[in-house]
């Protein structure tokens, strides 16, 4: 088979994860310790794939600067999208840096599916998953033998409950780019947007079979619940070694940076600490504490606190954004 391209859009501005996203793309906000454009990567390159056409905007020159510190031993292409007019316009723009297959995986999106085979034996595949309510996504419809008949972009009413889950594979990527190419030229948009969905139902009527494989995990990383989500589940799946540290009771699963310093605090479970974090007197469950973020004097679940916040008082529940500050009591005062 021809040597494989993956397109990885990463352009989206992230205004659900809002404060976080003001100083950093979505895709390199960790989860388990580890960037969500990390795992992506790590997930196509295990894959054996190792050319990749990464679609940027909002903050672009951070994705550059992580995957050419991190990731050298990929032959990575940057294309700029300067107009957002939808995923079908984002894509389209990877046209003249691919031949042969291509691997299509948004984001914000993991997904675990069996797809090395498929990949290997050159067959159209489009991963999918049951959902209770198909009017937030695209969706698929399938015949019998799971090959897919149709897909319509967010149906105002039921058509199908399988959810388009954001990772494609396609063999002739000249059909997919072709179509693309005709819905841009005629202006055809739904939603206002031009859509990848409306592409992949023009490429069936041109006679393209598409397998819809299902998806065992699928994690969106697109807003604070699901980011924790995700967090919970790769720490549960991946199990990081944290030794033993003084004054600290662990519950495990979590994640914390060597370099993060804990003192008389309870972390865990399902919480991520990332490099130079400074925690004293705290109590922490499902929460990601970024880079040299501190705080103190309080007891945390459910939260994201962003880099270099620093945060001391008695709340609950936080999303804090980078740089913040916030305080509630007195430095002084101590929750043990």
């Amino acid at each position: 088979m021809e040597e494989i391209t993956c397109i990885l859009p990463v352009a989206g501005i992230g205004r659900r994860l809002q404060p976080h996203t003001f100083t950093l793309p979505k895709v390199l906000l960790p989860v388990a310790g580890k960037p969500i454009l990390g795992y992506l990567i790590d997930y196509v390159y295990d894959l054996g794939i190792t050319r990749i056409v990464f679609i940027t905007g909002h903050l672009g020159n951070k994705i550059v600067e992580f995957v050419q510190n991190n990731y050298r031993n990929i032959d990575a292409v940057f294309v700029k999208q300067e107009e957002f007019l939808g995923l079908g316009y984002a894509i389209s723009l990877a046209a003249p840096y691919v031949k042969g297959p291509v691997l299509i995986n948004l984001g914000d999106t993991l997904v675990e599916a069996d797809t090395k085979e498929l990949i290997r034996d050159g067959i159209n595949w489009i991963a999918l998953k049951q959902v209770d309510d198909p009017k937030r996504f695209g969706v698929a419809i399938t015949d019998g033998t799971g090959i897919i008949t149709k897909v319509v972009e967010k149906p105002q009413y039921f058509v199908s409950n399988l959810a388009l889950c954001g990772v494609y594979f396609f063999k002739n990527s000249k059909v997919l780019f072709e179509s693309l190419r005709e819905l841009i030229n005629k202006g055809k948009k739904t939603k206002n947007e031009f859509q990848l969905t409306d592409a992949i139902e023009m490429m069936i009527e041109k006679g393209e079979k598409i397998l819809g494989i299902p998806a065992r995990v699928w994690l969106d990383c697109g807003k604070p619940e699901t980011l924790l989500e995700t967090n919970r589940y790769l720490l549960e799946k991946n199990r990081p070694y944290v030794g033993s540290l003084p004054t600290v009771v662990i519950n495990e699963p979590v994640f914390i940076d060597p370099s993060a310093q804990l003192r008389n605090c309870v972390v865990g479970p399902f919480v991520s600490i990332g490099k130079n974090v400074n925690m004293t007197n705290v109590i922490v469950q499902n929460s990601i504490i970024n880079d040299n973020a501190s705080v103190k004097n309080v007891v945390l679940t459910d939260s994201v606190i962003g880099y270099s916040a620093f945060l001391a008082g008695n709340l609950q529940k936080i999303n804090l954004g980078d740089a913040s500050q916030v305080s509630l009591m007195g430095e002084e005062e101590s929750l043990f």
